[in-house]
Parts: structure tokens; C-alpha cells; sequence
């Protein structure tokens, strides 16, 4: 279940516990007629109802208010992070360039063949990943 619907359920059955115990305790004997219990200063249905719209309204053009403030931050960030993620895997690029350097004699056919290929491997795709990270914060 959803937190708001659990809250709803909870919220609802409170009430209803609370106005049969109010009835029984009001009640004295078993042929009194049995009423609703009614709170001073709690309206009913109706009042509960408008108030609820009103607070819902109350809370939408608040919620427009912050959208549009935090709009141009979100965008600025967005680009923060997209390049903040390209310098990081940059730094993969320069330590597998690092390997694939030290590496490069037995690229053809040297002792250390499989692990040249697979630096070259990973440096090709880091270099991938920030290239597109830093073109992804261009574009925003």
C-alpha cells in the first residue's frame, strides 16, 4: 500500500473507533437512542471537505512556486554532475593509457599481450563514457 492510502485507512478507522466509543459512553441504557458524537469547532463532512480542497489548492500553487524556482538550479546541477562524471571517468582513461603505455612493446606478441588488450579495452570505453558524459552537458 501506498503511505498516503495506509495513513487514509488509519485516519478513517480512528475516527469511526472513536465515535462508537463515544456513542457507548453516552449511551445510558439499552433503549436510549444513539447519536452521533459531534466535536465543537469540527464541522462536518462538508466543512472537512472544502477545507481539504482549499488546502489542496494551497499546496499545488506552492508546489508551481518552488517548481519554478528550483527549475534553473536543477538544469545547472544536471550539467554539474554530467561533467563532474566525465572528469571521474577521465581519470580511468589516463590510468589504463597509463597501463596500455607501459604495455605497448607486447602488444603483437609479448608475454603481457592479454593484459594490453584488455586495458586498451577499458580505456577505450572510460574514454567513451566521459566523452559522452561531456557531450550530454553540452547539449543541456
Amino acid at each position: 500500500m501506498r503511505p498516503q492510502t495506509v495513513g487514509r485507512v488509519l485516519g478513517v478507522g480512528l475516527r469511526v473507533a472513536g465515535r462508537i466509543a463515544g456513542q457507548r459512553l453516552t449511551s445510558s441504557g439499552t433503549n436510549s437512542v444513539t447519536r452521533p458524537v459531534t466535536v465543537p469547532g469540527v464541522g462536518g463532512p462538508r466543512a472537512q471537505r472544502t477545507t481539504g480542497q482549499k488546502a489542496g489548492k494551497a499546496a499545488k500553487t506552492l508546489g508551481r512556486g518552488l517548481g519554478g524556482f528550483v527549475r534553473p538550479f536543477s538544469r545547472v546541477g544536471g550539467k554539474i554532475v554530467l561533467e563532474v562524471t566525465g572528469v571521474f571517468f577521465l581519470l580511468f582513461v589516463l590510468v589504463f593509457g597509463q597501463m596500455v603505455w607501459r604495455m605497448r612493446s607486447s602488444y603483437a606478441r609479448g608475454v603481457d599481450h592479454p593484459k594490453f588488450l584488455i586495458a586498451a579495452g577499458l580505456m577505450l570505453v572510460f574514454l567513451y563514457l566521459s566523452v559522452s558524459s561531456f557531450w550530454r552537458a553540452r547539449r543541456k
